[in-house]
């Protein structure tokens, strides 16, 4: 009989190998969630208040009446 010489399953040393994959993973991942928050979520949080501030809805709701974009007011 011939048998094909099946690879042995790593005993020793297995959750530190694991771990070690699965946490640079975690902190690549981590790092990439943080980066997106300061550099995109942060600054468009801070823009709503910049952009409300002196913002007129009349003055824009007449600009939108003279471009035609509401069709039942007049």
């Amino acid at each position: 009989m011939t048998s094909s010489a099946l690879t042995k399953p790593q005993t020793c040393g297995l959750l530190a190998t694991c771990l070690r994959f699965h946490i640079v993973g975690a902190v690549i991942v981590s790092l990439g969630v943080a980066s997106f928050k300061f550099a995109l979520a942060e600054p468009t949080k801070k823009a709503y208040p910049d952009f409300y501030r002196n913002y007129d809805t009349m003055k824009d709701f007449e600009e939108m009446k003279k471009a035609g974009i509401f069709h039942s007011s007049k």
